[in-house]
């Protein structure tokens, strides 16, 4: 049985302790699922607009940073099948700034980060002084489809997510969640072996009937490969690794009579790109060298994109800003440049975005700030696998679909599912994967 201690607040929210789940030991490590049951729920929004389908388990799972190209029967045979099965989204993207948080903000919340607050992995900090990483329960600032199925519907909502600052983002929001363990030093994450076995254990003791899931390995291994470039060998490892526990998730799910029940959905939060060691772009060097420029911008890196925030008096604004797209246009690797508000990342994304081109990355604020080669955040890497399977009867068979669906698409997906309102969302439902 789960490990779950029961509340009457979420402000009373505790996990099991990773100390404690350490000493379950060996095989007992990978059935230490932390998770907590919440009590008393948020305040409702609406009833659900249509009866919800009492067979219906619904699973979110996200492939981390997979390219589209990796869906293949080589690489990834378990999910390659899956996406035959059902239906196949072909012109799928993540939005701006392809990061994990903001991705997957948007999968829970339907809408643009102007709306849900959360536009990067790492803002600029007016408070602090500093740029910080959005892991903070209260970063998003929109409900999720975690707390409306739970509340609205009346439903166990599960968050089994194996990134530390996952974890920290969307704290409170389920019925039931996994506290990710054991991490990785660095990465952060869980390995996919113990995230299944979390999501198996999840399943097996709360039977919840959405769940949404991390799967951290593709995106950890790709970023710290340094064949990537190339090779990428232990990139590809990870793919066919984290392919075969969803097989054993696929096989769990038909051994104890769910898969009949189960929608699943798999799309990535962003792609990924390699970068090679000269193709560095440290923007906080040409700041500090420019008189008009220095200390007067913060910057927030996020791999394949810096956003700049001004910090100094309001009506010199303008006169900075203009110097600033100036100068950061002219430094080699630097592809793009956006006003925060063109891509609707809202007041946390500062006053500049500026990408790079591919094979290139960020590096603030010194050249050594970011070592690592596997990079996203930039346009190349918006492209993402996307599809709808599972074994529930209204699921259908066989469909590749080209119209462009986002990352936004999901949390009304999720919401028509479960016969809840999604007209204020920015995105649209998934409609055509399914027979309802």
């Amino acid at each position: 049985m789960c490990q779950i201690d029961r509340h009457h607040s979420p402000r009373d929210l505790t996990t099991i302790t990773r100390r404690t789940a350490l000493a379950a030991g060996g095989a007992g490590l990978l059935a230490a699922v932390g998770a907590t049951v919440l009590g008393t729920p948020a305040k409702a929004w609406a009833r659900p607009t249509r009866p919800v389908a009492d067979d219906l388990d619904l699973y979110v799972i996200v492939t981390d940073g997979m390219n589209p190209g990796e869906l293949n029967p080589a690489q990834a045979p378990t999910l390659n099948r899956w996406a035959e099965h059902g239906t196949r989204y072909t012109s799928a993207q993540a939005h701006m700034i392809a990061e994990t948080l903001p991705n997957h903000a948007a999968m829970m919340t339907g809408v643009f980060p102007d709306r849900n607050g959360v536009p990067s992995n790492s803002i600029w900090d007016h408070a602090a002084g500093e740029d910080r990483t959005m892991d903070r329960v209260d970063d998003i600032t929109y409900p999720t489809v975690l707390e409306r199925v739970r509340v609205e519907a009346g439903l166990t909502t599960a968050s089994v997510l194996s990134k530390d600052y996952l974890h920290g983002i969307f704290t409170g929001r389920a019925s039931v969640q996994w506290a990710p363990f054991p991490l990785v030093p660095i990465t952060d994450h869980s390995l996919d072996e113990f995230t299944v076995e979390a999501l198996k254990r999840t399943v097996t003791d709360h039977n919840p009937r959405f769940t949404f899931v991390n799967l951290g390995d593709m995106d950890r291994f790709g970023h710290m490969d340094l064949t990537g470039y190339s090779l990428r060998a232990a990139r590809n490892q990870a793919v066919w690794n984290s392919d075969h526990k969803l097989y054993q998730f696929e096989r769990f799910l038909r051994d104890t009579g769910r898969w009949e029940r189960s929608v699943i959905m798999v799309l990535a939060d962003h792609s990924m790109d390699w970068s090679v060691p000269e193709n560095v772009i440290s923007a906080q060097g040409a700041l500090d060298a420019d008189p008009a420029l220095r200390g007067r911008f913060g910057i927030a890196q996020n791999g394949g994109a810096d956003t700049f925030t001004f910090l100094g008096d309001p009506a010199e604004r303008d006169a900075a800003l203009a110097r600033l797209r100036q100068v950061v246009a002219g430094i080699p690797g630097v592809k793009s440049l956006y006003d925060p508000a063109d891509l609707r990342l809202g007041d946390r994304a500062g006053d500049l975005v500026a990408t790079c081109h591919p094979g290139w990355r960020f590096s603030d604020p010194t050249p050594l700030s970011n070592p690592i080669p596997g990079n996203h955040g930039h346009e190349v890497t918006l492209p993402i696998p996307f599809f709808i399977s599972g074994g529930h009867r209204m699921v259908r068979h066989g469909q590749v679909i080209d119209r462009p669906v986002t990352t936004r698409d999901v949390a009304p997906t999720v919401a028509h599912l479960f016969g809840l309102s999604h007209d204020d969302m920015d995105g649209s439902p998934a409609v055509e994967a399914f027979d309802l």
